[in-house]
């Protein structure tokens, strides 16, 4: 049915000043992560994003997540313990992932092993601080497992268990290719995963805060961050930009593609972003990891493609990449599928999704926004007889 909309609406803004898309709109306080529009900066509980990616592991940054402080060598030697243990998922959420069409997108596959997760857990109404913690870890340790469960079944192969004498991203290759690339392609991954990790009140994150504050559960506020991430103008984009180079196919005729693409007014993805306007901070150290995929395989073409869209996209619209832009051919050059980059996203943002959860939790209001009406006035309902 057709929606319906009132001819004779006029806009009073003298009465409701409407931000769509809750553009500028400061709904809370968070001591998660700050993302900087006058600096194009991003830090996560105070600490610069590049520098965490930099000198930090995964691990680390998951930590920081959830306490608010980066660890010691003990405290991470006891989380990545617990971590390590909890990667096994059951036979019964292996044969429900297994079980799912094979056509259907990773990021349903993954979506739905989360909500079994939650119904498996029989503290699912448990939301005090230390139990919200253990289920957090356990969405941290377990999510991986399920992607990767779910692209070996894709390819008609055998599940692979989780090495808990591997590290997160190590244990990851492990589970989809059974072996463990060298160093240089670990930390580009591991740097992605941190890279990924938070960003404030994006749209899934935001969703998995309205889903907390009605005191609704850590799994299903998960699984509805998952689903906003699934959207192609969130985390899905990583997936377009790579769908977008493989049509392009030839570097040389990338900065033609471009300019054809803009005086078409064609939606490019990769490009742009809702507070940064001059460059996405997080984009620079990707890039730098992007080349050093380049580099491991031996072959340049994704990059000099990358240069010359990034090239005529900033020339002619002062448009400048997002995370996703270089974070799409190096998941490409790693040898993971295309529709695989999101739920990559999911195993990072989980830990950003459960700060935030938590952070929600401890002092709850839920969320519950207005509208400004522009349907028909109030009227009067008639007996069907008299309708014409």
């Amino acid at each position: 049915m057709a929606e319906y909309i009132n001819p004779d609406y006029v806009p009073e803004p003298e009465k409701m000043n409407v931000k769509k898309g809750l553009e500028g709109v400061v709904m809370d306080t968070s001591s998660v992560s700050k993302v900087n529009a006058e600096t194009n900066s991003l830090v996560y509980r105070g600490y610069p994003v590049q520098d965490l990616a930099e000198n930090c592991s995964f691990e680390e940054v998951a930590y920081l997540m959830y306490t608010g402080e980066l660890p010691n060598k003990s405290q991470l030697e006891d989380f990545s313990k617990k971590e390590k243990s909890l990667r096994d998922i059951t036979k019964d959420n292996l044969n429900v992932i297994k079980s799912l069409p094979k056509k259907c997108h990773p990021m349903d596959s993954v979506r739905t092993g989360v909500s079994f997760l939650g119904c498996e857990d029989e503290r699912i109404w448990d939301a005090t601080p230390a139990t919200n913690l253990d289920k957090a870890i356990r969405l941290l340790a377990k999510i991986p497992t399920m992607v990767a469960a779910d692209f070996r079944f894709k390819k008609g192969l055998d599940f692979i268990a989780p090495n808990p004498n591997l590290s997160i991203a190590e244990n990851f290759f492990h589970m989809c290719f059974g072996k463990v690339p060298e160093a240089r392609v670990v930390k580009a991954f591991d740097v992605s995963l941190i890279l990924y990790a938070e960003h404030s009140f994006n749209a899934s994150t935001f969703t998995a805060r309205v889903v907390s504050s009605t005191q609704s559960d850590i799994y299903s506020a998960t699984v509805a961050g998952i689903g906003a991430l699934k959207g192609p103008l969130h985390g899905g984009a990583n997936e377009m930009v790579m769908h977008m180079m493989i049509e392009i196919a030839d570097a040389t005729k990338a900065e033609q593609w471009m300019i054809d693409a803009l005086a078409q007014k064609k939606k490019v993805m990769g490009f742009g972003h809702r507070v940064y306007k001059s460059g996405d901070s997080r984009v620079p150290t990707m890039k730098k990891y992007a080349q050093v995929m380049a580099d491991v395989i031996g072959d340049q073409k994704w990059m000099q493609m990358y240069a010359s869209l990034e090239k005529v996209m900033v020339e002619k619209k002062k448009i400048y990449p997002n995370l996703d832009f270089p974070a799409g051919p190096a998941y490409y050059m790693m040898g993971f599928e295309i529709d695989f980059f999101t739920p990559i996203f999911v195993m990072a943002r989980t830990t950003g999704w459960s700060a935030h959860i938590m952070e929600q939790t401890a002092n709850n209001r839920i969320i519950r926004p207005l509208s400004e009406y522009i349907g028909a006035a109030q009227r009067k309902v008639t007996p069907i007889s008299e309708r014409s």
